[in-house]
């Protein structure tokens, strides 16, 4: 027998009878775009209802930012996602890192701000995003920051996420901005202003000594307005009568209810769980739905289509000095930098450790930069489970613009069960020109005369490792996730089949649904994606409340 409701077998515990009108608005998903437009929404007066699985972010793993390895790791805050056997990858499953707590990945990430570069977004226009060009963007990105760099036209100066610069107190962060412009790229003093390229500090979501997430800095705020109620359970659909979005249906406590919103749904629950709860409601591709016992709403093929990520490998080399974290790297260490900033938010604990950075191009004839840096004083894996035995450095490398795509599917119609995600890394012979250029590029910034001093063998690839060949198998074994995750519901036009959304954010087929998050990226931005996807739930309120949007015609940058 079926659900009259759902069209899945009876045990699926559907709500009947009729759900209490909670909001306004129903948001699924406390991470960085669903605060950010849980606190807009909430002081234009309107009430919102946020739905988040996880708990709370208070704790010493996710407030500091130097233990930024743990969180990650830990059940508690990630949804322990991984993906199928990458085919190109050896057959390696990666995991797939997803924050399970208030603030979403943003409480659980490197805390890296990166918005992209103005070619991503005016790309994302020209392919059907319309209103979404560079211009379009930047006064939301202006918005949602208060920039602790100094005064320039391309920052903002007075929002809720306090974006500061690491202090490079280790000599080793300025010898490697120095030894990428020894290499021949420019300096860039704010790569998130006017010029991406070239090389220079990075900028963190730290504020005060603590990671600065949008819990911090949107939902902690939303709550003191009175308007915003968050409800700890799990979105198991949305809910619809006719075409029409009213509500979503959660579960709690072993018990199953129905949430129902006055105005409109958003589903900000990730490029993961988005096209999940989309799929899971009726709205994807039609054959898959029904292979899953799903009555179809909406035949919408590019649901959980386009899955795009960055990959990286680390780029590792002994300290001929004593100069790097390693000092720091046993438990007396550990527990002296915990302890002082425990005590005053101060010390090693209160940065990321990623102070200095580069953005540069794999080769002539590229548009823009397509490879990123992330300079780290220690020879160490990101989640910090193998260190290097004694001093050491490295760069994290990877391409920016792969044209690998992938697919978020359901494994089947229960709520509970994790999507199979399958990036299809590295299936585009360009992926690996790429990588062979990180490869090769990255040794000749470490080759360096600012290096000289410091420099000590090469750890990995390992000088041996020359071939095109063994690069390729040291990519092959080594490249990982940079867990950043999108596009799976991108915003395009409503005669593109392959849109999920409309430039308006809204679900393509229905009313009353919309998608606020890095699903709606049409393609991938250039660095981190904590900043794209909190920009996303900045504009996507204008949107919804019906607001003129906002415009920033400055002046095209004096170079690419």
């Amino acid at each position: 027998m079926r659900c009259t409701t759902c069209a899945r077998a009876v045990h699926c515990r559907c709500i009947r009878g009729d759900a209490v009108t909670t909001a306004d608005f129903v948001i699924v998903g406390a991470g960085s775009a669903g605060c950010a437009l849980a606190y807009r929404l909430t002081e234009a007066g309107r009430t919102v209802t946020l739905i988040e699985y996880g708990g709370s972010d208070f704790g010493i793993f996710i407030q500091m930012p130097g233990a930024l390895s743990y969180p990650m790791n830990m059940p508690r805050y990630d949804w322990g996602f991984s993906t199928v056997p990458e085919q190109h990858l050896g057959g390696r499953r990666l995991a797939t890192p997803r924050g399970k707590v208030l603030g979403g990945s943003s409480s659980i990430n490197g805390m890296v701000f990166v918005r992209g570069h103005r070619k991503d977004f005016d790309f994302w226009e020209e392919s059907g995003a319309t209103g979404w060009s560079y211009a379009d963007v930047l006064p939301y990105f202006k918005r949602m920051e208060t920039w602790h760099g100094g005064v320039s036209d391309w920052r903002g100066t007075d929002g809720p996420l306090h974006i500061t610069r690491g202090k490079r107190r280790n000599p080793l962060f300025d010898t490697f901005i120095e030894a990428g412009h020894q290499a021949g790229w420019p300096y860039t003093t704010d790569y998130n202003g006017e010029n991406q390229e070239g090389f220079g500090p990075m900028e963190a979501t730290i504020w005060k000594g603590r990671r600065w997430s949008a819990a911090n800095a949107y939902l902690r705020p939303a709550q003191k307005s009175g308007r915003l109620t968050v409800i700890r359970a799990l979105a198991r659909r949305v809910l619809f009568e006719g075409n029409r979005a009213y509500g979503v249906e959660i579960e709690r406590n072993g018990r199953v209810e129905a949430i129902r919103a006055g105005r409109e749904v958003i589903l900000s629950a990730s490029s993961i769980n988005t096209p999940k709860l989309l799929m899971l409601s009726g709205i994807g591709p039609a054959e898959h739905l029904r292979d899953h016992g799903i009555e179809v709403r909406a035949d919408r093929p590019g649901v959980g289509a386009n899955l795009q990520d960055h990959l990286e490998i680390y780029m590792q080399y002994k300290a001929l000095k004593p100069v790097s974290l390693y000092t720091y790297y046993n438990l007396l260490g550990k527990g002296r930098v915990g302890v002082e900033w425990l005590l005053q938010k101060t010390g090693l604990g209160a940065s990321n450790q990623f102070e200095s950075c580069g953005f540069i191009r794999s080769g002539e004839g590229i548009d823009y930069p397509d490879i990123q840096y992330h300079f780290l004083p220690l020879a160490v894996r990101y989640d910090g489970k193998a260190a290097a035995k004694g001093h050491g450095f490295q760069a994290h490398v990877g391409p920016m613009r792969s044209k690998s795509r992938g697919t978020v599917r359901l494994v089947s119609c229960d709520p509970g069960a994790a999507p199979e995600i399958h990036f299809n890394y590295m299936s585009q012979a360009d992926d690996w020109k790429e990588f062979r250029a990180c490869v090769k590029l990255t040794r000749k910034i470490f080759d360096q005369p600012a290096f000289t001093e410091y420099r000590g063998d090469e750890i990995q690839p390992g000088a041996e490792i020359q071939s095109d060949e063994q690069i390729d198998a040291f990519i092959r074994e080594h490249a990982e996730s940079a867990f950043h995750p999108c596009g799976t519901a991108r915003i395009g036009q409503a005669s593109d089949p392959q849109a999920v959304v409309d430039p308006e954010l809204r679900v393509i087929g229905v009313e009353g649904l919309r998608v606020a998050d890095s699903s709606v990226f049409p393609r991938i931005t250039n660095g981190n994606l904590n900043a794209p996807s909190i920009m996303t739930g900045e504009k996507a309120a204008d949107h919804i409340l019906g607001r003129p949007l906002m415009q920033d015609r400055i002046a095209a940058p004096a170079a690419t």
